[in-house]
């Protein structure tokens, strides 16, 4: 096979049958020499609004000039490709140990697919509730305000990302094929097939509810265990190993592997992994608010002419200020809404959150400043946990526990919003109008100004005064590192920290793919000759 890089096509009608006659006439071949064509990406190039284009990776087989091709020179660039299949061992010995999965985010519950994939009977413990009760849960809370500790945006199956845009692309550069695997796996479970190819692919929180449901019950059918409403509440080491976990109920479970896939926002077990001598780190992240703009305006500046043809734009913005604080737009969510995300009584954080369609009239992204060593110590490694709740603190108080909001001139003259101005918020739970300007430090506030004022160069009207912000952006990542070995466990033998919350994933790809990895890691141990 041979692979076709940065394909041109005007964007049309039939931009699929475009590119096919594109290849055949730059590559002088006839239809019937074509074996199969595979799209492997699809971008849009739209920086000259005028004439927008789709960017294609195309993966091509031919009947027998492939190594003449190779040899030539043409519009785009050519190179030989080879699809390698991402393959599972399958352990046949019955007799292996139980291994439990803590945590039924995306880590978690690929960990476990994985693992039963292989031949093993993983227990699955989420302290949340099944995927279709903890919407309910959640469609509760935001109409009514009532807050269930363990069922949330931010607890219960799928974990955060359940309850965001779905957003499926990733940084993380693999060539292992777990990228891959996991795409298709959303597929295989109910996602579109275009995800395998859209360069910033997304399901959207609708189809993913369906998917994460059809994924637990083929878990279930390879023997998985799964027990939800189900907290991990200590763990038993003896002679530096995992020899139990001690549920919520009080009930031991005899276990010396477990797979610690509890999301970001499990504090209270960080705590307690903390006080049982796990070695892990303060690490950095980022805060902010949720800034929303009209889809139309987010549309246009992007898509110009062509942005009813194409759908909600994203968009992504970044810099880095003379005072080393990095500013940047996270989990941008078009066409969508402003959630609350709380997760614990007195405290209030909010998130995107697209449907598939993303067709809500605003578009809105969170704009994060960095924060680290200027705002809690990075010696401890519980600091960072305690700077987000004093945050997550105060926007609950700012906001009468409703999600506070003001509009952009306001927060530059530092008084409170009584209106919104050309447009309204497109929000999930109550809202009210606040004074922001206090919610983080004058250096902090400083650089967010300085940081939209540069925005605003690269997207002219970003920076609206009408433009609305929702506090507070407090979740971007986890704000601990759970150490591990080249083996992926802790200085505690048989405990395996994975994921986002354990610090090494962000976002639903990143932490399947870590929670893969995880699991190929236990699998090689009795795979070994």
């Amino acid at each position: 096979m041979i692979l076709l890089k940065q394909v041109k096509v005007l964007v049309s009608d039939q931009p699929k049958q475009a590119l096919k006659n594109k290849i055949l006439k730059e590559l002088k071949l006839q239809n019937d020499e074509v074996l199969s064509m595979e799209i492997l990406r699809q971008s849009v190039d739209a920086r000259k609004k005028q004439e927008l284009f789709y960017v294609y990776n195309v993966a091509l087989q031919l009947r027998d000039k492939e190594d003449l091709i190779l040899k030539r020179k043409y519009k785009f660039s050519i190179e030989p490709y080879e699809m390698i299949p991402f393959e599972i061992p399958f352990v046949s010995d019955k007799d292996h140990e139980k291994i439990a999965v803590i945590g039924a985010g995306p880590a978690g519950l690929f960990c476990a697919y994985y693992l039963a994939l292989a031949g093993f009977k993983p227990v699955l413990l989420e302290r949340g509730k099944k995927v279709e009760e903890r919407k309910a849960d959640v469609e509760e809370f935001w109409n009514n305000g009532k807050l269930l500790s363990s069922s949330n945006v931010q607890f219960g199956e799928g974990g955060a990302g359940t309850f965001s845009d779905g957003k499926l692309n990733t940084l993380v550069k693999d060539k292992t094929g777990r990228n891959t695997f996991v795409l298709e796996t959303f597929v295989k479970f109910g996602a579109p097939s275009s995800i395998l190819y859209d360069f910033k692919p997304h399901i959207g929180t609708d189809i993913l509810i369906d998917v994460i449901k059809n994924l637990r019950e083929e878990l279930i059918r390879l023997g998985c265990e799964i027990r939800f409403e189900t907290k991990v509440e200590d763990f038993v080491f003896k002679s530096g190993g995992l020899v139990g976990l001690v549920l919520e109920s009080k009930e031991e479970i005899p276990c010396s592997k477990a797979v610690l896939a509890v999301g970001h926002s499990a504090r209270d077990t960080f705590e307690t992994l903390y006080h049982k001598n796990i070695e892990m780190t303060a690490k950095e992240f980022a805060v902010g608010f949720r800034v929303e703009h009209e889809r139309s305006f987010i549309d246009e500046h992007q898509y110009g002419s062509f942005a009813e043809k194409l759908g909600a734009a994203p968009y992504k913005l970044a810099t880095k200020l003379k005072n080393q604080r990095g500013v940047y737009s996270f989990c941008m969510c078009p066409g969508g809404y402003v959630v609350n995300s709380s997760s614990e009584e007195g405290f209030l954080a909010v998130n995107g959150m697209s449907y598939s369609g993303r067709d809500g009239l605003n578009s809105n992204s969170a704009i994060v400043v960095s924060v680290g060593a200027n705002e809690y110590d990075l010696n401890d490694p519980m600091a960072g946990i305690a700077y987000q709740r004093s945050l997550e603190k105060k926007a609950f108080e700012l906001g009468k526990g409703k999600i506070p909001q003001q509009l952009y001139g306001d927060y530059l003259a530092k008084r409170p919003s009584v209106s919104y101005g050309g447009f309204s918020s497109m929000h999930k739970g109550a809202a009210s109008f606040a004074d922001l300007s206090g919610l983080f430090s004058e250096d902090m506030r400083t650089s967010f100004i300085e940081g939209m004022n540069l925005f605003e160069h690269k997207m002219k009207g970003f920076a609206s005064e009408e433009m609305i912000l929702s506090g507070v952006e407090s979740r971007t990542s986890s704000p601990i590192r759970i150490l591990r070995d080249e083996n992926f466990m802790s200085n505690m033998k048989g405990l395996y920290p994975c994921g986002e919350g354990a610090g090494y994933a962000g976002g639903i790809t990143s932490a399947a793919m870590d929670g893969i990895k995880v699991a190929q890691s236990i699998v090689a141990a009795y795979t070994k000759d």
